[in-house]
């Protein structure tokens, strides 16, 4: 039971140790499991203490907001590992490309080309995942499954970036089966996608981004190994 009244330090165990309580029940190794703190509405004190605390990974939804963040940690000194969550619009790229080391929200060719310049002028190789819109919602962002192979065929065509797996949002309902559906789905085109581009130089297929505060029990028992989470830590 998380108690949302502590201090980020014991929050951030609570959850650690809720993780490792999940994979112990369905026979999964917790050391597998990447947590990942979503810091859209944390300050930079909050972040400071999660990461003194042992977090490793921080997300940010807003380049503009990580600019502000990042440069901070920066001067600071604090180290951790930055990921870009929220919809990335193409003029913003540039930026995302410098400074965050793995992209997990690409749903388009349009957008994977203009990381691609922007990557290969800086000569470096980008991680991305490719945000999939499982729950089928309008106003969600992601692209539709069928079209994940052709847009994976496409990201060849970027020498500089690096498919490393893929991402969804559950739909907002109170609907669990529903929930679980779309992770299911998204494990389902994760094997998929394996199965037919593993072989691929491009392709790794390591990260299946699912889950965050109120449903990623249901996103670990459907095969998540990267949880995004703010509210449970914040």
């Amino acid at each position: 039971m998380l108690v949302y009244g502590a201090m980020i330090k014991d929050r951030l165990a609570q959850v650690q140790q809720h993780i490792k309580d999940i994979c112990t029940r369905i026979n999964r190794n917790p050391k597998d499991i990447v947590l990942v703190g979503a810091t859209k509405y944390a300050d930079i004190s909050q972040i400071k203490e999660a990461v003194a605390a042992g977090l490793k990974t921080i997300g940010e939804n807003r380049v503009q907001d990580a600019l502000e963040k990042f440069a901070i940690l920066d001067k600071e000194r604090v180290h951790v590992t930055r990921h870009m969550l929220g919809h990335l619009q193409t003029n913003k790229a540039k930026k995302a490309v410098e400074i965050f080391d793995l992209i997990q929200s690409v749903d388009s060719i349009r957008l994977a080309d203009e990381i691609e310049q922007h990557a290969a002028a800086l000569n470096k190789t980008v991680a991305i995942l490719i945000e999939v819109n499982t729950s089928g919602e309008a106003q969600k962002f992601g692209v539709h499954p069928d079209a994940v192979p052709a847009l994976i065929e496409e990201i060849g065509r970027c020498p500089h970036v690096r498919l490393l797996g893929l991402m969804t949002m559950a739909p907002l309902t109170e609907d669990q089966d529903a929930i679980r559906k779309s992770f299911r789905d998204l494990r389902e085109l994760f094997d998929a996608v394996e199965e037919d581009f593993g072989v691929r130089p491009y392709v790794e297929m390591r990260y299946l981004s699912m889950g965050m505060s109120t449903d990623y029990e249901i996103a670990l028992e459907e095969g998540s190994n990267m949880l995004r989470l703010g509210k449970a830590i914040f």
